[in-house]
């Protein structure tokens, strides 16, 4: 099974109006030609986005994965799922991160560990 790491602070999703730089160290940004996405620490969100939704923490696959690997993402949405806890992903180049809202994340945690994930930085 895979190691997880939890990534510290807790984050916001956001809609954005324009493109526009963003000086948080952590974050991930989408834009396609619908709309702008930004994932990033909550006290780093800007204050004009369109909309955004805070309170996610952040669990991240430890080391690189691989593109040949399949169903990564699968197995550890089906365990949160099957405890009705949601999830926001975000992929990298190098690995892939998951996001539960904060109220659930011992839940999450504990779930993972049951299911066999080992949890770095808990």
């Amino acid at each position: 099974m895979y190691e997880l790491e939890v990534i510290d602070g807790v984050f916001a999703v956001c809609k954005l109006k324009n493109k526009s730089s963003f000086p948080g160290k952590f974050f991930f940004y989408a834009e396609t030609e619908n709309e702008i996405s930004l994932v990033c620490k909550s006290d780093e969100a800007p204050k004009d986005a369109l909309e955004k939704e805070d309170g996610w923490k952040a669990f991240r696959f430890s080391g690189k994965l691989d593109f040949s690997l399949t169903g990564v993402l699968a197995e550890i949405t089906k365990a949160l799922a099957e405890a009705k806890i949601g999830i926001f992903a975000v992929s990298t180049y190098d690995t892939d991160y998951v996001l539960v809202k904060e109220e659930n994340f011992e839940e999450a945690k504990e779930r993972l560990i049951l299911c066999g994930y080992k949890i770095k930085n808990a």
